[in-house]
């Protein structure tokens, strides 16, 4: 179980490995974040893949984790943890595409929706299941993948939405059958990683200096209405209810 680095020709991958539904524990969540700053620095990357081995590109936090540990320790662990592999994607110093297939949940739509271009498998469905587990979150990174309305609806019904959906709403840049995803995605980051080093990383510094939402700050916003959730005990029976279901019925 790891976060993978990998760099050749100027593109660096990065891969979320924690089988067996890349539901992440805390510190991968940080591990992540390390690994693709690292692929920031790297002077010779010009470009990101984000991609995932296995069943799904992630299936968000280890729930599981949280109910086997006393206390709010893995709670904060975790937010924080998602917050900094969050901001790591959408701050890296070069562009990070997205490769996503199978189930794209809760913090997976984190890092989706903090990418700057998301290449997606025919297989793949996004979802923010957080309303049945207790929290709240991620519908900062929601809304840069559909419009507002359908956000909304997503968060109060836990609905998902599939990858050609979002090619139809231009969030998706392409979709592709599972077995091309890595290598679409290399193709599109290859494109890039030809670009002068230099204009293509103060490129990102400018698309991200006009985002007309400050995705930080609003996701930290979110997120205290989760810890809300848990003082009260409403979080614990929620994800306590997930971890007690069949595992057939957990998606």
């Amino acid at each position: 179980m790891a976060i993978e680095l990998h760099t050749s020709d100027g593109v660096a991958e990065v891969v979320i490995n924690f089988p067996p539904v890349n539901a992440v524990p805390a510190r991968g969540w940080f591990a992540l974040a390390d690994a693709l700053t690292q692929a920031g620095a790297d002077s010779d990357v010009r470009a990101v893949i984000l991609a995932a081995e296995g069943r799904g590109f992630c299936a968000g936090v280890d729930i599981k984790e949280m109910q086997r540990t006393e206390g709010h320790d893995a709670l904060v662990a975790a937010n924080r943890g998602c917050f900094a592999a969050f901001s790591a994607v959408y701050e890296c110093a070069v562009p990070v595409i997205a490769a996503v297939h199978g189930f794209c949940l809760g913090g997976g739509v984190g890092l989706a929706g903090s990418a700057d271009i998301v290449i997606a498998a025919d297989d793949a469905t996004f979802g923010l299941p957080e309303v049945d587990r207790g929290a709240l979150g991620a519908a900062t990174h929601l809304a840069r993948l559909v419009p507002q309305q359908w956000m909304r609806a997503m968060v109060y019904t836990c609905d998902p939405v599939t990858s050609q959906e979002l090619k139809r709403f231009g969030t998706v840049l392409d979709v592709v059958p599972a077995q091309q995803l890595r290598d679409r995605a290399r193709e599109l980051a290859v494109k890039i990683a030809a670009k002068d080093r230099e204009i293509i990383r103060l490129a990102k510094q400018s698309l991200n200096g006009i985002e007309p939402v400050d995705m930080r700050r609003s996701y930290r916003f979110e997120q205290g209405f989760t810890f809300e959730l848990n003082l009260t005990g409403i979080s614990d029976r929620a994800r306590q209810e997930f971890v007690d279901r069949p595992s057939s019925d957990k998606r």
